[in-house]
């Protein structure tokens, strides 16, 4: 059975990973949306930013949130300023981090389901006297919600498998900033592999299961779309 602790990082985790996961799909819309349509010359600049996590040591990205987030940072003096603490260490902070670590899963998946709409959905809209907006919530998300579920899922899956990211910038302050993956750090540190064992396995089994979820709802969309 778990203990008091190891369930607050579960409800952390679930916490975060949830927090994050509804703030990317809420600002990377209206991104993915324009890196799908533009034809901009900083286009390829900016789907560099978006997918540097993917390569980008999550240890490196973590250091370099921790020094902005700090009390000597940008971010950290600017909070200052305000009369607020440093976000280093805190939930809040983990949320930032997440969010960027996380940016490429959600945007990506968006990304390419609007690029498979095509024009000419958004041409029939338009000679039917839609508007911008119209055409976009009544036409372009109702053909991307295949994606949508993606983006979501890859996004909530990713944040709750982070480590390096979250070591970084937030340690290990029970009920605070210790996620699962931190936890089942510092029970194998401690040589409680069969504390490890639980936790380890209940991430295992998230994980497949969300990606069952993705797997089988592609499926069903292809052979709709076919059908």
């Amino acid at each position: 059975m778990l203990t008091h602790i190891e369930w607050l990082a579960v409800w952390l985790t679930l916490r975060l990973a949830l927090t994050t996961t509804l703030i990317l799909l809420l600002f990377g819309t209206p991104l993915a949306w324009w890196l799908a349509g533009t034809r901009s010359r900083v286009r390829p600049i900016i789907e560099a930013v978006v997918a540097l996590p993917l390569i980008l040591p999550p240890t490196v990205l973590g250091f370099y949130l921790l020094i902005a987030l700090g009390p000597s940072g940008p971010i950290g003096e600017f909070m200052a300023l305000l009369g607020g603490a440093p976000l280093a260490f805190t939930f809040t902070g983990l949320v930032i981090g997440s969010v960027i670590y996380s940016l490429p899963f959600v945007v990506q998946p968006l990304q390419s389901a609007f690029a498979g709409i095509g024009q000419r959905p958004m041409e029939v809209a338009a000679t039917l006297g839609a508007s911008p907006l119209d055409r976009f919530f009544r036409v372009a998300l109702p053909l991307a919600r295949n994606g949508y579920l993606t983006a979501a899922v890859l996004g909530f899956a990713h944040t709750v498998g982070e480590f390096g990211v979250v070591l970084m910038i937030g340690g290990s302050i029970p009920g605070e900033t210790q996620v699962l993956s931190i936890a089942i750090y510092d029970n194998v540190e401690m040589l409680e592999y069969g504390r490890a064992h639980w936790l380890a396995g209940g991430l295992l089994l998230l994980s497949f299961g969300l990606l069952m979820i993705v797997y089988a709802a592609n499926r069903r969309f292809v052979v709709a779309r076919v059908v």
